[in-house]
């Protein structure tokens, strides 16, 4: 059961619907600033690290590494992709997914056809790195096929906790 089929907040990874136009921003905003200061309270009861709170990802996040990335892009005010009914892409931004690697996640910057997303893909995911690199996380930059840059993302090894 997923934390939406469970009433819980479910971060935006970008394959989900835009916002709704007459949606109350508030709403989702604190929310997303709930959740996003839950998981630096579980940091900080868990013992995040020797940097503090954001100096390591948790187990929490180890073993839900899609939904913490997520949260901590949009926490961050990073606008998430956004797909139509029909599966068309409809807004520019990050997408997080599984990369294949246990334990690790792909971070890629996404949008509707003709939007010149790969123009603005080297500059968004630099973002993206900084705040995935401040919160502890191991973020490399790749070229895939078509010459696409893409991030993989995964907590740094357990020894360095």
């Amino acid at each position: 059961m997923s934390g939406a089929e469970q009433g819980g907040f479910e971060p935006a990874t970008g394959d989900g619907p835009a916002a709704a136009a007459g949606e109350c921003p508030g709403g989702r905003a604190g929310e997303l600033r709930t959740a996003f200061e839950g998981l630096l309270q579980i940091r900080r009861l868990t013992g995040g690290g020797c940097a503090g709170p954001e100096g390591a990802p948790a187990d929490w996040e180890r073993h839900r590494p899609v939904r913490a990335v997520a949260l901590a892009l949009e926490a961050s005010g990073i606008p998430p992709s956004a797909v139509g009914p029909s599966g068309e892409r409809t807004a520019t931004g990050y997408r997080v997914c599984e990369s294949g690697v246990p334990g690790s996640v792909r971070v890629e910057w996404a949008g509707p056809p003709g939007s010149g997303v790969a123009h603005d893909e080297e500059e968004a995911l630099a973002g993206c790195v900084e705040v995935l690199r401040r919160l502890g996380w191991t973020a490399l930059l790749y070229r895939g096929p078509r010459r696409r840059r893409f991030l993989e993302v995964e907590p740094p090894p357990a020894a360095r906790v």
